[in-house]
This record gives structure tokens, C-alpha cells and sequence, in this order.
């Protein structure tokens, strides 16, 4: 699979589509909000970690995976389910790097500033996320063989 941009995508996605990705974003803020304003920002902070446009980007997939089945003519398919899965599994990962991008801020924010620690951070989370996915492309090649085998039998 190749990564690739698709600026025709905007022309396709349906303004509800937009709104709904707004609602989950905003709904999701709010619940990290109330969070930390009952019990302390650093609890509220950890929920503002989570991709808050996640689970509408996922249903949105999925649905859209599953109209251009049907269109085609391909009833009754998961592959929608199968997409939305795999865009999941891209967040995990994502959400590892982003991990450590707010352990760097949290720890070198006192000794740099603003502007040096998120810089740096931002530089560590892009780097780090381009490593998780190559080793993620590498494990995936060298199992490859043995699903193959595991198949044949």
C-alpha cells in the first residue's frame, strides 16, 4: 500500500459528513473539559490525547467503502468494517508516537519554553511515527511466508 494524498476527497465528502466530524471533536473536548475541571488538568489532559475525530472519520469510512462496493455491485461486503479496522490500527500506532511527543513537552517544557520544546517534540513525533510504521511494513514482510504456509496446509 502506498501513502498518498487525495485532494479530491474534498469534493466528495458531504457537509454533514464535515459536521459530524466537528460534533465527535467538539463532544470529545468538552468530556476532556469537565474531566479537568473535576478532577485536575493532568487527569482532563489525558483524554485530549485521544484522535477526537476518530470515531466519526471511522464510521464515515466505512460507510463510504460500503456505497462504492454497492455500487459496483457488491452486496452484503466488510470491507468497509475492514477499512475503518485498519485506519484504527494507523491510529494506535500514531497514538504511540504522539505518547511520547507529550512525554518529551511534559519534561522539557520547564527547561527550553514553548516554542524549543514543542518544536522538538513535533520534530521527535514525526520521526518516531515514519519509524513505527517502517517496522510495521518490515514485520508485516517478513511474516508474509509464514501466513502463506500456514495457508497452504
Amino acid at each position: 500500500m502506498r501513502v498518498e494524498f487525495d485532494f479530491s476527497a474534498f469534493a466528495k465528502t458531504r457537509w454533514y459528513e464535515y459536521a459530524a466530524r466537528f460534533f465527535f471533536g467538539g463532544a470529545i473536548t468538552v468530556v476532556a473539559g469537565v474531566l479537568a475541571k473535576h478532577y485536575g488538568p493532568v487527569f482532563g489532559g489525558l483524554f485530549l490525547a485521544f484522535p477526537a475525530i476518530f470515531p466519526a472519520a471511522a464510521t464515515l469510512l466505512d460507510k463510504h467503502t460500503r456505497e462504492r462496493r454497492h455500487r459496483a455491485g457488491i452486496p452484503h461486503t466488510i470491507r468497509g468494517r475492514l477499512a475503518a479496522a485498519l485506519d484504527a490500527r494507523g491510529a494506535a500506532l500514531g497514538s504511540i508516537a504522539l505518547a511520547v511527543f507529550a512525554l518529551f513537552v511534559w519534561k522539557f517544557l520547564p527547561r527550553w519554553g514553548g516554542a524549543l520544546s514543542v518544536l522538538a517534540a513535533l520534530s521527535l513525533w514525526l520521526g518516531l511515527s515514519v519509524l513505527i510504521w517502517l517496522a510495521y511494513k518490515l514485520r508485516r514482510r517478513m511474516l508474509a511466508p509464514l501466513r502463506q504456509r500456514h495457508v497452504a496446509r
